[in-house]
């Protein structure tokens, strides 16, 4: 590690503690296990989020994770891996993938942020609000592939319908 590296580290707060600001002001659940970790628990309208935010000082990375609370059947992995790059090509802004040791389909993203002052409250709000918008968003498409037993192209277009006017 570079002297530069090892002021900036001195200098730049744990964006964890943001993490738990933006977690206290939405009234969410939280643990900090460390403070390279926290666990932040958000009620969605589909399911429960857990979002893992983990500080990674030594390459300056924010990784972010929010699991659904979901679980995917083995047997279902395989339909579940081709809906995974579908919605993935449409994302500007992280990815998806499948846990696999838990089977928990999972919204990552990192944000890299050597040889910069710190993060701002505003990039943490805004991977925040991506990872839980794009888990609420898809998280239909991964129930009809599992439980409805649509293909991957079935369950993205009946998830992904936009609904017009009023009923």
């Amino acid at each position: 590690m570079t002297a530069l590296s090892k002021e900036f580290e001195k200098s730049a707060p744990n964006p964890l503690d943001m993490i738990e600001q933006i977690a206290t002001s939405h009234d969410w659940l939280y643990e900090r296990s460390s403070d390279q970790d926290i666990a932040v628990e958000v009620t969605g309208h589909w399911c429960d989020y857990r979002m893992f935010v983990s500080w990674h000082a030594d390459v300056h990375a924010l990784l972010f994770a929010c699991a659904f609370d979901m679980r995917v059947p083995e047997k279902k992995s395989e339909s579940i891996h081709p809906l995974l790059a579908i919605i993935n090509e449409r994302l500007l802004v992280g990815h998806f993938d499948l846990w696999s040791d838990d089977g928990l389909p999972v919204f990552r993203h990192a944000l890299l942020l050597r040889g910069v002052a710190g993060v701002s409250q505003e990039q943490l709000e805004d991977v925040v609000d991506i990872a839980f918008t794009e888990s609420e968003r898809y998280y239909p498409a991964f129930q009809f592939v599992i439980w409805g037993g649509k293909s991957p192209e079935d369950a993205m277009a009946a998830a992904i319908l936009e609904t017009e006017g009023e009923a």
